[in-house]
C-alpha cells in the first residue's frame, strides 16, 4: 500500500500538479514571500494560457543567479521528498510571474496615466499591481511560442521588462510547468489564485 501512494504522489507531481513556495516580494500583494502554492499542470495541455494567468515557468536563461548547491545528508532527504511531492519544489530555476502578453499581443508601456496598453486598450490594474508598472518603456509584439510576463510588485520584480535584449524578454511557452490555481499555505489566506479580470478582458488578435 505504502509503495503505491508513493507512486501515486509521483505521478500526481509528475503529471498533474506541483507545489512551489514563493522566494521573493515580485508578486505582492497576490503571494507573499514563503507562501505555499499549487501549479496545475494539466491547464495548458488541455486549454489554452489567458492573459493574466499567475504561472510557474523555468528560467529561460540568465533570469535567475546559479543556486547554490544544497549538501549533506539534508539535502538528499529534501530532494527525495521534493521529488514525491511532500516538499514544495524549490530548485532555484523556477520563477512565478504572471502572463500580461500571449501570441499576437502588442503590448506597449505606457499610456499617460501610467498603464499598459494591450492591442490598443489601456488596462487598469490597479486591482493587484503595485505601483511601477511604467518603470520601463517597451512596445512589444508577442512572438508564436512565447509569453510576455510580468511581477504585481512592479517596482520589485525582475520580469519580462528586465531581458527585453532576448526575443523582447519573452518566455517560451514550453518552460512553463503549470498554471497556479491555488495558495495552499498560510491557511488563513487559502484560495484560489483568479486569473485577473482587466487583462483577460481585453481583445485578442485574430
Amino acid at each position: 500500500f505504502r509503495s503505491m501512494a508513493l507512486a501515486l504522489s509521483v505521478l500526481l507531481r509528475t503529471f498533474v500538479f506541483q507545489a512551489f513556495y514563493v522566494p521573493s516580494s515580485s508578486m505582492e500583494q497576490t503571494l507573499l514571500i514563503n507562501d505555499r502554492i499549487i501549479a496545475s499542470k494539466l491547464s495548458y495541455k488541455f486549454g489554452e494560457i489567458h492573459r493574466g494567468d499567475v504561472i510557474v515557468f523555468q528560467d529561460p536563461g540568465g533570469w535567475l543567479p546559479e543556486p547554490l548547491p544544497e549538501t549533506g545528508l539534508r539535502a538528499k532527504l529534501n530532494d527525495v521528498l521534493k521529488f514525491i511531492g511532500v516538499l514544495p519544489q524549490n530548485s532555484g530555476k523556477d520563477l512565478v510571474k504572471r502572463v500580461v502578453g500571449v501570441p499576437g499581443d502588442h503590448i506597449r508601456c505606457c499610456s499617460d496615466m501610467g498603464q499598459l496598453i494591450i492591442n490598443d486598450v489601456p488596462v487598469n490594474e490597479t486591482a493587484y499591481a503595485q505601483s511601477g508598472t511604467d518603470t520601463v518603456t517597451f512596445d512589444v509584439t508577442v512572438p508564436e511560442g512565447r509569453v510576455f510576463v510580468m511581477g504585481d510588485n512592479r517596482d520589485h520584480s525582475s520580469d519580462s521588462r528586465a531581458h527585453m535584449d532576448v526575443k523582447d524578454g519573452t518566455v517560451p511557452i514550453a518552460n512553463i510547468v503549470g498554471q497556479v490555481v491555488a495558495l495552499i499555505w498560510p491557511v488563513d489566506r487559502f484560495g484560489q489564485v483568479a486569473t485577473s479580470e482587466p487583462l483577460a478582458s481585453v481583445p485578442y488578435v485574430k
